[in-house]
């Protein structure tokens, strides 16, 4: 009779910690995504409080930035209201003979280690440009990242090496390293591949997605289109972003999505505004 007691007592237990795992799980899953925002939208706001005050505001969980520009004093500027630098964007350039990456990174590194900020890579076509020596540049830059700590995202950028993000998923698969990711990013899909292939593309992306970027835009003809209509402030632009944020769910992402404003006219202020409450929107 004790036997069974006992067996009974360890079953409640370990069903309880399954139900609790799972609780848990469930709350997690609804925890709402982090949304930062590019600092090429905040190019009106000079200085670094000024630029972290503002994305506190309105809603902003940290902001992207661009490696070589005062890292270390943007990220300071961000603890100081509990914000992140999700990610500093920098470049490689793939040459057979002399592939290099922007230097700027080492002098970053230190302040980017103590904030595990996410190395944002785009690479970018040289004389001779070839996988291998993507690869080559691809691991270098890894390299230094993994000392730190840190992650590299490949950026998919129209017209440069890593263009498309079959491009970056065939890479992250040569390097084949566990610090080496990819990203999606809404403008440079729309302007390098057709809009009836986004379910296809991002889903094929998944095993390997770590940062995702979104912005208003238009619909139709998409390659065809000029960056005004391709990046717009989130709400505006007939292209239904919903579409992307239900296949991120159907995918299983939970990271961090960031705001593309390269050169969206207007105030930056109004900007950001309109495009967190098309955001919170989304996010309903």
């Amino acid at each position: 009779m004790k036997k069974n007691a006992i067996i009974f007592l360890i079953l409640s237990i370990a069903v309880i910690g399954a139900s609790s795992q799972y609780v848990s799980g469930a709350n997690e899953a609804a925890k709402p995504r982090e949304f930062f925002a590019f600092d090429n939208g905040l190019q009106q706001i000079k200085s670094f409080d000024e630029k972290a005050n503002l994305l506190k505001e309105l809603g902003y969980d940290g902001i992207a930035w661009r490696g070589g520009a005062e890292a270390g004093k943007m990220i300071e500027a961000l603890n100081s209201y509990g914000l992140r630098m999700y990610c500093s964007y920098i470049s490689a350039t793939v040459d057979a003979n002399n592939p290099t990456f922007d230097q700027r990174l080492i002098e970053d590194l230190e302040a980017m280690k103590k904030h595990q900020t996410i190395v944002w890579l785009c690479v970018i076509k040289g004389p001779d440009p070839n996988d291998e020596s993507a690869v080559k540049v691809i691991n270098q830059v890894a390299d230094l990242a993994d000392q730190s700590g840190l992650d590299v995202v490949l950026y998919p950028h129209a017209g440069f090496y890593i263009a498309t993000v079959q491009d970056a998923i065939r890479l992250t698969k040569k390097v084949n390293r566990s610090n080496v990711y990819m990203s999606f990013n809404l403008c440079h899909f729309l302007k390098t591949d057709d809009e009836k292939n986004l379910e296809t593309t991002l889903k094929a992306s998944a095993p390997y997605l770590r940062l995702v970027s979104i912005n208003g835009a238009d619909s139709g003809d998409t390659q065809s289109m000029d960056w005004d209509r391709l990046i717009q402030p989130l709400g505006d632009g007939s292209f239904e972003i919903g579409k992307i944020m239900k296949i991120l769910d159907e995918i299983g992402y939970t990271g961090p999505v960031g705001l593309q404003c390269y050169n969206v006219k207007g105030d930056d202020r109004k900007n950001l505004t309109k495009s967190m409450k098309a955001w919170k929107k989304l996010s309903e």
